[in-house]
């Protein structure tokens, strides 16, 4: 049954066509065969230009996070049995597939799943592609004995579905850009057709690569207005949409005058208030960000 679980793995990228090589490169790596590769972008720019695998398929449409998956969503082949999203800086342990494979097929009841990144260079400094892949070929895992976290959100940079699970669903097209939480409220649509869990022995490490990313302003208003509007759609509850905007208001603050990282906070603060200044006007538009 496992050797006949075709896989394919899509990755939504723009602007960073070196980064893109590295990823297609460590994905040799993989103990699994992976089927097809869909690589979802906005123009050539965005890819290598010397890409010729037989088994990557390059898909050109509109750029936006949310966007872009639902491209290769539909252009998923059909015998897909398990669709894998990866981020164009997520560097999987060679075992990844194999684990995420091994667990589908043994338990029918998931229909989502992510797996345990041990870095994240997104709450820090970015890490180094070849210091990412030296510290996952040290890691040796037992695929037979894997642990389940359940009712976990999939985190965007590295998650998987069962592609009958997929069936009608798409990522929300107002969450544009970025699509600031665009994977909890995907996972929150799988959850209602099955389990979404995390997956101890799918590891990989998240690079966290600044390039291409949205404007301070912008982020800062989709840390408010996001949130709330996934709750308003039933897929946050307020407890967690006010905890992360309470969460990321504070952050950008603190990091704005005390602690500074290099981002652009006091940007993000600016679109905090913009953001809460039209939530307390009864207005929740995710897309605005695109005006400001």
């Amino acid at each position: 049954m496992m050797s006949t679980f075709r896989v394919a793995v899509a990755i939504a990228t723009k602007g960073r066509p070196s980064v893109v090589a590295r990823c297609l490169a460590s994905l040799k790596d993989q103990s699994y065969p992976i089927e097809k590769i869909l690589i979802a972008c906005h123009s050539q720019d965005d890819v290598p230009h010397d890409l010729s695998a037989d088994d990557v398929h390059v898909l050109y449409g509109p750029a936006g996070l949310t966007k872009q998956r639902n491209n290769a969503l539909a252009n998923l082949p059909a015998d897909t049995d398990l669709v894998i999203f990866f981020d164009d800086d997520f560097v999987a342990h060679g075992d990844y597939v194999k684990a995420m494979v091994g667990m589908f097929t043994t338990d029918a009841g998931v229909a989502g799943a992510t797996g345990e990144v041990i870095a994240d260079g997104i709450n820090g400094k970015a890490i180094a592609f070849d210091d990412a892949l030296r510290r996952l070929r040290a890691i040796s895992l037992d695929t037979t004995k894997p642990t389940l976290v359940e009712s976990f959100s999939p985190y965007g940079c590295n998650m998987a579905f069962r592609r009958t699970s997929l069936t009608g669903l798409a990522f929300d097209e107002r969450l544009v850009l970025y699509g600031w939480q665009e994977d909890r409220d995907f996972g929150a649509q799988v959850a209602r057709r099955g389990r979404v869990v995390r997956l101890n022995t799918a590891c990989g490490i998240h690079l966290g690569f600044r390039g291409g990313r949205v404007p301070g302003i912008r982020l800062g208003y989709s840390q408010v207005v996001n949130p709330l509007y996934l709750h308003r759609k039933s897929n946050m509850t307020l407890t967690k949409a006010v905890g992360h905007i309470a969460k990321n208001i504070l952050a950008n603050a603190v990091k704005t005058v005390f602690l500074k990282d290099g981002e652009d906070r006091l940007g993000r603060l600016k679109g905090n208030a913009l953001a809460v200044f039209d939530v307390l006007r009864g207005r929740l538009e995710p897309e605005k960000v695109l005006r400001l």
